[in-house]
C-alpha cells in the first residue's frame, strides 16, 4: 500500500514502511510558463561572489600568458585578471576584430600589453604559426589556457557527422595541438610552464543532449592528467577546472536560447546562484601561479554544489516544509519491522 502525499513542490510516494519514495516535478504550467521564477535562492545572501582581484599586484610581472578563446567570456575574464596582475597576454581566437577589441580594452584598462593572435585551433598549421608570433614578440609562455570550446544542446540522433567533428576538433584536438605545439617547445629550452584547461563536471559524469562536448572534454581531462604525469619532470603542470553554469553570452545563447531554463538551473544549487566569470578567473589565476607550484594534475570542481545536489538519491528532500517534516516523521515513527 503507498500513500501519496502532496508537498509543497510536488509530490512524494510513500510505501508502507515510510521510507522509500519517488518524487516527480512538473517544470511547466499553463503552456510553456515556469514555476520556478526566482532568478535567485534565498540563501544565496549567504555566498556572495567578489567581483576584485584575489592574488596580490604583480603576482605575475615578467610573464606571459596565452590563452585560446580569450576574446570573450570567460577567456576575456581570465585574460583580465592576469593582465592586472602583471602578466603579458596573448589571446588567440578565430576572430581577429574581436579579439584586437578585448586586447585594447584590456590594455587600457591594466597598462600592460594584450596582444591579438589569431588562430584556429583545430588547424595544427595555425596553431604552430600563433605559437611562432607569440615566441617571436616574448619568448615562450609561463602560461598556458585552454579554454576554446564548442557546445550547443541537441539531441544526439539529430547530430551529423560534421556537427560531431567540429565539436570535437574545437575541444579536444584544439587542446591538443596548443598543449602539445607549445610543450615541445617549452621542453627543448627547459622552461618550467603551468597549463590550464577548462571543461565541465559533466566530462566526469557524461550528459545527454551535450554527448560531443562531454566526451571530448573527457578526453581533455585524460590529457591533462596524463601529461602531468609524464612531463612533470621536465617543470610543466597540467591541472582542470571543471566549470559549471557561469552565465555568458556566447555560451548561454547555444545552452539555454529559449531562456526557460536558469532558473531550474540556480533552483538546484545548493549556493542559490550561478557562478561569476571574475570568479572562475581568480581561481584560474591561482593555479596558474607560483602559489600553487605543488598543484598538478588536479581537476577541481567549480559548480556552486550543482555536482552534489543532482547526485544525491535523496536531495530532493530539501523542498519539504518543517510541517511536512512533521507527517513523515509521525508515520515514520509508526513503522513497525524491517
Amino acid at each position: 500500500m503507498a500513500l501519496l502525499v502532496k508537498l509543497s513542490r510536488g509530490y512524494h510516494r510513500f510505501n508502507s514502511t515510510g521510507t522509500s519514495f519517488a518524487f516527480s516535478r512538473r517544470l511547466f504550467s499553463n503552456g510553456s510558463r515556469v514555476l520556478c521564477t526566482n532568478s535567485e535562492q534565498s540563501q544565496a545572501v549567504f555566498f556572495p561572489p567578489l567581483q576584485k582581484v584575489m592574488l596580490p599586484p604583480n603576482s605575475f610581472v615578467g610573464k606571459v600568458a596565452f590563452i585560446t578563446g580569450g576574446g570573450t567570456g570567460l577567456g576575456k575574464g581570465m585574460t583580465s585578471a592576469l593582465s592586472s596582475l602583471g602578466a603579458q597576454c596573448f589571446i588567440a581566437s578565430r576572430k581577429l576584430d574581436v579579439l584586437k577589441e578585448t586586447a585594447e580594452e584590456i590594455s587600457t584598462k591594466t597598462g600592460n600589453k594584450v596582444h591579438a593572435v589569431q588562430c584556429d585551433v583545430r588547424e595544427p598549421s595555425s596553431v604552430e604559426a600563433a605559437v611562432k608570433q607569440m615566441i617571436s614578440i616574448a619568448g615562450l609562455p609561463s602560461v598556458v589556457i585552454n579554454n576554446a570550446a564548442g557546445n550547443f544542446i541537441s539531441p544526439t540522433e539529430r547530430l551529423s557527422p560534421n556537427a560531431w567533428k567540429t565539436i570535437t576538433d574545437i575541444v579536444l584536438n584544439g587542446t591538443a595541438y596548443v598543449t602539445l605545439e607549445i610543450g615541445k617547445e617549452l621542453i627543448k629550452a627547459k622552461k618550467g610552464a603551468a597549463f590550464l584547461s577548462i571543461t565541465t563536471p559533466y566530462a566526469e559524469t557524461g550528459s545527454g543532449f551535450v554527448v560531443p562536448s562531454s566526451s571530448a572534454k573527457a578526453g581533455v581531462e585524460a590529457l591533462s592528467k596524463s601529461l602531468s604525469a609524464e612531463w612533470g619532470r621536465y617543470g610543466l603542470r597540467f591541472n582542470v577546472i571543471q566549470s559549471g553554469p557561469i552565465k555568458t553570452k556566447g555560451a548561454f545563447s547555444r545552452l539555454d536560447p529559449s531562456g526557460k531554463f536558469e532558473n531550474i538551473m540556480t533552483d538546484r544549487l545548493p549556493t542559490g546562484r550561478l557562478g561569476t566569470v571574475e570568479e572562475i578567473a581568480n581561481l584560474a589565476s591561482y593555479l596558474c601561479s607560483d602559489y600553487a607550484s605543488w598543484i598538478s594534475g588536479a581537476v577541481i570542481r567549480f559548480d556552486g554544489g550543482n555536482y552534489v545536489s543532482i547526485a544525491g538519491e535523496f536531495n530532493e528532500l530539501r523542498k519539504v516544509t518543517k510541517e511536512e517534516w512533521n507527517v513523515m516523521e509521525a508515520m515514520i515513527r509508526k513503522t513497525k519491522g524491517s
